[in-house]
């Protein structure tokens, strides 16, 4: 990931994995990890983000797709970074428009708004350009990520959320489908709103200009690192305004123009 590769002790690796482990198991948020691997240190973070979901698919797990963070400026406003980053979408943090969704499934959660998009097509080799990226996208859907975060008050770096798996938590997707030839995701609008109240707007163009550039950076970072993407998969591509907190009892609705709306709702006590 980096030109100068990471000098962290592997046993320091495992370490912070089972740290980010003990918050799943215990439901209680730990102090950041860049405490052992530093703040900035991008291969030693994917490396503990690897551990832990090498472990999750040896326990029966499977991906499904990858999530893009960091991709707007407002986001990366809030977390004080300014790079994206990725992380792993398994089978079981899908949900589907309007669905119930546990208030403790994630640690200290928050709701943005995305577009998604869900690939007809591998994309590992090749230029991995623009047109290639969307002539292999099958269609796109509004979506719901719930991002959380198992770093106790969000005291997160570059590093923190990186080995958290890019803060992912689970992710809803909308029931309209549109192909690229009915919908430009640079140029959609979006509106988010927790009971009724509008509490986040914005637009594709926030989204690294356009949430396929999104795309693509992500179709050749996962490229180069040996694990593309494939056709099927659901690809996250980031935010198109700020997070919100979600309480117990929340119901979050997403609007998209040209996408339609998804929804979901928290349970009011812990599953």
């Amino acid at each position: 990931m980096t030109e100068t590769p990471s000098t962290v002790d592997p046993a320091v690796i495992t370490e912070a994995a089972a740290w980010l482990r003990r918050a799943d198991e215990t439901r209680t948020p730990i102090p950041p990890v860049r405490t052992l691997i530093g703040a900035d240190d991008i291969d030693a973070a994917y490396a503990v983000q690897r551990v832990n979901i090498e472990q999750r698919l040896a326990q029966g797990r499977t991906v499904v797709g990858r999530k893009i963070g960091l991709t707007s400026e407002a986001v990366q406003a809030q977390l004080g970074v300014d790079r994206p980053d990725f992380g792993v979408l398994l089978d079981d943090m899908a949900y589907s428009d309007g669905d119930l969704i546990a208030h403790d499934a994630v640690l200290q959660p928050k709701a943005e708004a995305e577009v998604a998009f869900v690939l007809a097509r591998d994309l590992a080799d090749g230029e991995l350009d623009h047109a290639q990226v969307s002539a292999a996208i099958g269609h796109a859907v509004a979506a719901i990520e719930v991002c959380g975060s198992r770093v106790a008050d969000w005291d997160i770096t570059f590093g923190d959320t990186v080995a958290d798996n890019a803060s992912a938590g689970v992710y809803v997707l909308g029931s309209e489908r549109r192909t690229l030839d009915e919908v430009t995701p640079r140029d959609v609008a979006m509106s988010m709103t927790i009971n009724g109240d509008e509490v986040s707007t914005g637009t594709g163009a926030a989204c690294l200009g356009d949430p396929l550039e999104a795309v693509v950076w992500l179709a050749r970072t996962a490229r180069d690192l040996g694990e593309p993407l494939r056709a099927g998969q659901v690809v996250l591509s980031g935010a198109l305004g700020p997070m919100r907190p979600v309480a117990p009892g929340d119901e979050v609705v997403v609007t998209i123009t040209g996408l339609g709306s998804v929804s979901a709702t928290f349970s009011k006590e812990q599953a």
